[in-house]
């Protein structure tokens, strides 16, 4: 059936089966529980937001090219900006805060410094994993903001 609750734990000799997890090579395993301890698909729609705006601002359309000066220095900054702002919140998410903050700053500024903010495609990217960034609530099974009385 295509519907099933829930895959059984154990074997019909009562041996318990191995989730995925338990069994998945070192190193995937590793990098899973690493990534799961941080602001991952946040950092990385920013920092793909940045690539995406950074390729629309060296564009020729036609007879049209579409870099001009100083807007030509904001549309190398402002990309860089954001692919760094990505990446620094996935590898320190104690300030992912800060980081998501800033991140949804320069996205809103792209609009007008990098053609539209990257043809509307960028700081959409750049604004939704900056929500994430701020919305990452840490890794599962930590201790949140717990009084002790």
């Amino acid at each position: 059936m295509l519907l099933r609750s829930r895959a059984s734990t154990t074997t019909e000799d009562g041996v318990p089966v191995r989730s995925r997890s338990t069994t998945a090579p070192g190193r995937a395993a590793g990098f899973r529980d690493w990534r799961r301890g941080r602001p991952f698909v946040g950092g990385l729609l920013a920092a793909l937001g940045g690539v995406e705006m950074f390729f629309s601002g060296q564009l020729d359309l036609g007879h049209l090219h579409i870099q001009l000066g100083i807007e030509g220095l904001q549309a190398t900054v402002i990309p860089i900006a954001l692919v760094l702002l990505g990446v620094l919140s996935v590898t320190m998410p104690a300030h992912h805060v800060f980081y998501g903050i800033l991140t949804l700053v320069v996205a809103i500024y792209s609009l007008v410094g990098v053609n539209m903010g990257g043809f509307i495609i960028g700081m959409l990217l750049s604004g939704a994993g900056g929500v994430l960034v701020v919305a990452w609530m840490g890794p599962p099974g930590a201790a949140r903001g717990k009084r002790t009385e």
